[in-house]
């Protein structure tokens, strides 16, 4: 099924002007689509400690997953960029790790430009829970 992408960026332009960006000068704004039919918006977070930032994606992954909604299943990008801003890598592995690799992502620009990708486009051969498992594990731990 087809997201209501009008929805999706409907919540992402309410959510916008309330972005924390006094470094970068760049707000953002997501809007994702859970498996429950929720939509939750969030935007980027900036910190004088620039690591300690969020961006909109992690925000709005955090509350959903938060609020029991489920996994991923459609992420919509906003920003006032000249071209339409994807996910950082920190964003694509944490929606990785939440939605499928058949995920939709659109990205948007306050005029109106658009970029439409798949979650595994954007982040092939994800780091995921199965990579963790071990070929040889650990000795038990009365040995060490």
């Amino acid at each position: 099924m087809e997201p209501d992408w009008s929805a999706l960026e409907t919540a992402a332009r309410a959510a916008l002007p309330r972005a924390y960006a006094p470094y970068s000068r760049f707000p953002v704004a997501s809007a994702i689509l859970f498996a429950d039919g929720t939509v939750l918006a969030s935007v980027n977070v900036e910190n004088a400690s620039y690591p300690l930032s969020l961006c909109a994606e992690r925000g709005a992954v955090s509350a959903g997953i938060a609020g029991g909604h489920g996994p991923v299943r459609a992420v919509l990008v906003l920003s006032d960029a000249a071209e339409p801003a994807t996910p950082c890598g920190g964003c694509r592995q944490v929606l990785a790790e939440h939605g499928a690799a058949d995920v939709p992502v659109r990205s948007l620009t306050l005029q109106g430009r658009t970029a439409e990708h798949r979650l595994g486009a954007l982040l092939p051969d994800a780091f995921r829970s199965q990579s963790l498992e071990r070929r040889n594990p650990p000795p038990p731990r009365d040995v060490w």
